[in-house]
């Protein structure tokens, strides 16, 4: 289906496709010390807010020796069963050729799926748990910097009006910048997250030589008792611990940018040491003094000077975390796109030397307007940490589903197996769920509207385009036929290239054939571009042409393009005419239909084909999205009906 609103279809990775991209470098030391921003800016945020919410947000437990244990001990086993069994020991081994993340589970399964189908179950399951990424990548930042400024009210409480409007102007000036790429920035953020993370543990440290009693909290009846003494308060608090392990799934989802050793070895030698020993120092600290409850991050150190130089370092590592969740909606709406889930939207390219360094405008305004709406909405991270939590813990039980498919048809393990290890990491899952859930009317319900509206039109544009697809493939005529009969009539023929992209690998295009209505003639050359979109990150170059010559000046060239690339049309044929494709560059014409949606309820609904008809009205042209120049496109008006 070659259109405005086609993505070209999805085929099996080709089988000689290397296992790891010439993308991903090799796992270093120094690759290591740059995933500590990237990777773990959201989980090693988490101190700021986690404990104090456990202890005095909307359903704290009051501050006594056997609440401090008890809170304590679920927040250290949550970072241990769920992070660094679960996710680190476990998940992380579900890469897609080097990719991670809940996408590329979807082409995982994709690639060793019957002619690539998955049920419709599993990709609804998979598209919803991506919609409510969505959601943690707009709450991120907003609780993450509104927790780190909300340190100038602890050193002066009559700072505390001017919290917002700074959280409001650092978040406006941090998605303004996004227009200039992360390069530079990126090179800062290892060392400032190493600095972060050793502050982190030396504070901890420092308490934990005063109170080591508290050590008595890794017995995990502690938190078992707390949750039987405490029984429905309990489960609620059971909500706010999970604000301590909101970035393992931003943590599977980054290791395509290093690697998984280098993400194992930064999470084990320092990430996970120095989270344990701060939560350590926060319980120690409100041992010795309950009334630190207000915020026991902040309480860590004397008040004066030393808050605001705290405050300053917490305020950079949230910034920090905030770039690495903004960075992750770019990738997995990149993803979503070149998997035919989402519509196309403007992708920029910030670096002319590393292909994950993106730019769309249309999402980072989103993500900003929602992130900067929340803070004036909600005030205060204590307030905005009730709507926290649910989107993650949503996409946590997903991925647990789907691992578990994997193992079963990726890995070809027994069902005991699969079903034992679902059984395992759902027992921890499903209860941060439903704790969660109980937060729902607390402002819960934000990232599941969010979520349940981009689900929406997810799979209205996946299910446009198939019936959109399935309409064309009984119009398509076979390409031998149409040649056959140019010979035969002696169609005149001018000068110059005309490109006709073409989602169909054996029929004439539409728009190539509505095109020879109304003009009776073609170009010397004819190329039809069937651009493939391929359930693998990364292309090689050398895999990415492939062309038949069928006579009469009509070539067939296929370009390949991975989920993690965004396809570029001329330079693809460039590549073509290196490889004996004729194509004369500068003289060259593309031919795009642009296709009118008639909303007649026929291949659905009458409401979603009206949906669908307004996605593609909005939806970015695939002449820019092709990286086409627009002065050597026609288009053709082609009304369709749905």
């Amino acid at each position: 289906m070659e259109s405005a609103i086609a993505v070209p279809s999805r085929q099996p990775a080709h089988p000689a496709t290397p296992e790891v991209s010439p993308h991903h470098p090799r796992p270093t030391a120094g690759l290591a010390l740059v995933a500590l921003g990237v990777v773990f800016g959201d989980i090693g945020t988490s101190p700021l807010y986690a404990l104090k919410e456990c202890v005095s947000g909307a359903h704290g437990a009051a501050v006594t020796p056997a609440n401090i244990f008890g809170v304590l001990s679920l927040i250290i086993w949550a970072l241990l069963l769920i992070v660094a069994v679960k996710y680190v020991s476990f998940i992380l081994r579900a890469d897609h050729h080097g990719e991670g993340g809940i996408l590329a589970l979807l082409g995982l399964l994709r690639e060793n799926a019957p002619a690539g189908k998955v049920g419709a179950g599993v990709s609804g399951l998979l598209i919803f748990g991506a919609a409510l990424l969505y959601g943690d990548g707009i709450i991120t930042p907003a609780v993450s910097v509104l927790s780190a400024v909300e340190g100038l009210q602890v050193m002066m409480p009559s700072l505390q009006p001017l919290v917002v409007p700074l959280t409001v102007a650092m978040l406006l000036a941090l998605f303004l910048f996004q227009k200039r790429g992360t390069a530079g920035v990126a090179r800062l953020f290892g060392p400032v997250m190493l600095v972060w993370f050793f502050v982190l543990g030396g504070l901890g440290v420092w308490h934990l030589l005063r109170q080591p009693a508290v050590l008595a909290a890794l017995n995990p009846l502690h938190g078992l008792r707390f949750l039987a003494t405490h029984g429905w308060h309990g489960f609620t608090v059971l909500g706010a611990v999970f604000l301590a392990v909101t970035g393992g799934e931003a943590l599977y989802a980054d290791i395509g940018h290093f690697g998984v050793r280098p993400v194992r070895r930064a999470w084990f030698w320092l990430v996970l040491p120095a989270l344990l020993l701060n939560y350590f120092g926060q319980g120690a600290l409100l041992l010795a003094k309950p009334a630190a409850a207000a915020n026991p991050f902040y309480a860590l150190v004397p008040a004066g000077p030393w808050t605001a130089l705290l405050t300053l370092l917490a305020t950079a590592a949230t910034i920090i975390a905030s770039q690495a969740l903004i960075t992750g909606a770019f990738s997995l709406t990149r993803q979503a796109v070149q998997l035919g889930l989402f519509p196309r939207v403007d992708i920029r390219h910030t670096s002319e030397d590393v292909e994950g360094q993106i730019y769309l405008p249309a999402v980072n305004w989103a993500v900003a307007v929602g992130a900067i709406a929340l803070v004036l909405a909600f005030g205060s991270s204590s307030r905005l940490a009730a709507a926290y939590g649910i989107a993650v813990s949503g996409t946590m039980v997903i991925t647990t589903v789907i691992y578990a498919l994997v193992v079963r048809r990726v890995w070809h393990r027994s069902r005991a197996v699969s079903g034992l290890l679902a059984a395992c990491f759902l027992a921890i899952d499903l209860p941060f769920l439903f704790a969660n859930g109980s937060k729902f009317l607390d402002g819960g319900w934000v990232p599941l509207v969010l979520a349940v509206a981009l689900y929406l039109i997810m799979t209205t544009w996946r299910d446009g385009r198939a019936c959109l697809a399935r309409g064309m493939a009984a119009r398509i005529l076979p390409r031998q036929v149409f040649i056959d009969d140019l010979k035969e009539h002696k169609t005149p023929r001018v000068a110059g290239t005309a490109v006709f992209m073409a989602s169909f690998g054996d029929g004439i295009p539409p728009t190539l054939l509505h095109h020879f209505k109304h003009n009776k003639m073609l170009h010397r050359t004819v190329i039809l571009l069937h651009v493939r979109n391929e359930n693998l990150p990364y292309v090689p170059p050398q895999q990415r042409i492939s062309a038949v010559h069928l006579g009469s000046g009509f070539h067939a060239v296929t370009a390949r393009f991975g989920y993690m690339e965004t396809p570029n049309v001329p330079r693809a044929l460039r590549q073509a005419k290196s490889a004996g494709v004729p194509v004369e560059l500068a003289d060259i014409s593309y031919y795009f239909g642009r296709e009118t949606v008639l909303a007649r309820g026929t291949a659905m609904p009458r409401w979603r084909a009206r949906l669908f008809g307004l996605i593609v009205r909005n939806a970015r042209s695939a002449v820019a999205y092709f990286r086409i120049a627009p002065e050597r496109v026609v288009e053709l008006g082609m009304p369709v009906e749905l």
